[in-house]
């Protein structure tokens, strides 16, 4: 007998998945809570190299069904999701992808489908790069100091250069310009 499947993923702890599993249940699938694969993890990460969805991997059998909200969710590089897919089409699972009005990713109609859409997703995510990457070389070229800005000013600096030339430890200026110890120390080796 086949079994329902839900993988759910998110990428930071801030997030849920309270909405996949809530959309996968408005779609019509009952998925029991221990088929159900929840996982906090970026999606640059191979799916492969994720812990919960390899335990997954381990526990597909043939005509199982895996469904996925959104093909995102299986991951963000073209290559891998289609890696993915092929791995368990491979296993006999079949994949839903609930955007695609649940198409099954692992049909050659899905296989279509899946390859334009990651195609155009990881193309998109590449202009945003290039965007970003621009931006910062604009900056840079216009003077801009780029980074976190500086716990210090020079002249709390030169007065924790004092304080230590002076004897002092580098854990009690650190506790009275609420720095970490090791920027104290980095001052106090600094030659400037």
């Amino acid at each position: 007998m086949s079994r329902t499947f839900l993988y759910a993923r998110v990428s930071t702890a801030e997030q849920t998945t309270d909405n996949q599993l809530l959309e996968a249940r408005s779609a019509g699938f009952t998925i029991l809570p221990r088929h159900t694969v929840e996982e906090t993890i970026s999606g640059s990460v191979p799916a492969a190299e994720r812990p919960g969805f390899s335990k997954l991997l381990d526990r597909l059998d043939e005509g199982d069904k895996l469904i996925v909200t959104k093909l995102d969710r299986l991951g963000r590089n073209t290559t891998d999701v289609l890696t993915t897919v092929e791995r368990l089409a491979a296993l006999g699972a079949h994949v839903h992808c609930l955007a695609l009005k649940g198409v099954d990713l692992t049909s050659a109609s899905g296989k279509l489908h899946m390859t334009v859409l990651a195609a155009v997703s990881q193309f998109e995510r590449d202009l945003l790069i290039e965007r970003t990457h621009a931006g910062l070389a604009r900056a840079k070229a216009e003077g801009k100091k780029l980074g976190r800005r500086e716990a210090l000013n020079d002249e709390q600096k030169e007065a924790i250069k004092r304080r230590i030339a002076g004897g002092e430890t580098a854990r009690s200026v650190a506790k009275v310009y609420g720095v970490s110890h090791p920027t104290i120390l980095k001052l106090g080796k600094s030659k400037n």
